[in-house]
């Protein structure tokens, strides 16, 4: 089958080859590829997404249509069929899926025109009411946490802004964890929103509020949590033995996602409690943390310097550079951070920015002689 490499990122180009692969004879669409892309790719292919991944390394996700419509349908399942805004960027999986669960309607989606903004969110959300036969059509969205953030914000002296809020019969919440002091605020605004788990791997969110969508297995292997069902990808382009590696086979031929999160079950309700590897998930894109921390490390006076992660209440999580206090800065810490930042936003990227710089008597050390991550995180948690 044909992969055909998305120009741009106009949400209604990406539509329109998205159906054409879906509904139609493709090509697939191939989306944020990384250097030369292969002229054929497995035959079903619907859309080839190249993601930062749980490595922060990218790497190039295959989904078949038979994954993405699945996906989609077990989404009308659980929360209901209706019209659909468009409100993240059509390059993502999530934002992919909100075009096709439109495709699947048969509706065509809302688009936000422009960047993202409260103002054009409302703007989009209420135009967007509509009946059938005398009943209002449902309308449904799908935000990351900060986004959430910004709208409720707004809120409290826009009432357009509050009132498209409350106008979605639900919203799906995902990319990164929800805060909780977050949920709680949108729950007393009336907001009805839905926490979703999942990645490029599973066609986007595929366990919603804790619970598996239809069709969707969920369990833990050595603290790790593996899925399976008709969502998942078919695996990475050109990449054999990271996909053998990352979807595993049991005996019986059930396929699993192993996602590298950390994990329990309880009551049948899945509770995510972090990465295995040192990755955290800032804004809706993994970084990772080795990768900050070597940026780091090459600037003069952070040599020594230790990377972790920490809760955030905008972005999800953030990274903090922890330097022991013996050490001489070259410059202020303020001027330090801010030479760290970009040296990172050239090596990795802006979003890997670390937010803060800490300094602590001494690095604990793990009996190996290596940094105890956890310990310095509590350690920087305890100082905030």
């Amino acid at each position: 089958m044909k992969l055909e490499a998305a120009v741009g990122d106009d949400p209604r180009d990406i539509l329109r080859a998205l159906k054409a692969a879906i509904h139609g004879p493709g090509p697939a669409l191939g989306v944020g590829l990384v250097g030369e892309s292969p002229d054929d790719v497995p035959a079903g292919t619907a859309v080839v997404v190249t993601t930062s991944g749980s490595t922060g390394v990218p790497k190039s996700v295959v989904l078949g249509r038979d994954a993405l419509i699945s996906s989609a349908l077990a989404t009308a399942d659980r929360i209901g069929e209706g019209a659909w805004l468009l409100a993240l960027p059509a390059t993502y999986v999530a934002g992919i899926q909100v075009l096709v669960r439109s495709i699947v309607a048969g509706r065509d989606p809302a688009v936000i025109s422009g960047s993202f903004s409260p103002q054009a969110f409302a703007a989009a959300a209420l135009m967007m009411a509509s009946s059938e036969g005398g009943v209002r059509t449902p309308t449904f969205t799908s935000l990351v946490p900060a986004q959430l953030q910004r709208l409720l914000d707004a809120a409290i002296d826009d009432h357009a802004v509050a009132a498209a809020l409350g106008s979605f019969e639900r919203i799906l919440i995902g990319g990164q964890a929800l805060p909780t002091a977050l949920r709680e605020r949108a729950e007393a605004a009336g907001v009805r929103i839905v926490r979703t788990y999942g990645s490029t791997e599973t066609s986007g969110g595929c366990v919603y509020d804790g619970r598996p969508l239809r069709g969707v297995a969920m369990r833990i292997r050595d603290g790790e949590v593996q899925l399976s069902g008709p969502v998942l990808a078919s695996g990475y382009l050109g990449e054999p033995d990271r996909t053998r590696a990352v979807f595993a086979t049991d005996p019986d031929g059930t396929r699993w996602y192993r996602t590298g999160d950390a994990g329990i079950i309880e009551d049948g309700a899945l509770r995510v409690q972090g990465r295995i590897d040192n990755v955290i998930v800032s804004g809706g894109v993994n970084i990772s943390l080795d990768r900050v921390e070597h940026a780091v490390r090459s600037v003069a006076g952070l040599q020594d310097a230790v990377v972790v992660g920490v809760p955030d209440d905008r972005w999800g999580e953030a990274s903090v550079i922890v330097v022991p206090r013996g050490e001489a800065l070259r410059r202020s810490e303020a001027d330090q951070l801010a030479r760290a930042r970009e040296v990172v936003a050239t090596e990795v990227g802006r979003h890997a920015r670390p937010a803060r710089l800490v300094l602590v008597d001494e690095i604990a050390e793990l009996p190996s002689g290596k940094p105890d991550r956890e310990a310095i995180r509590r350690a920087v948690l305890a100082l905030h």
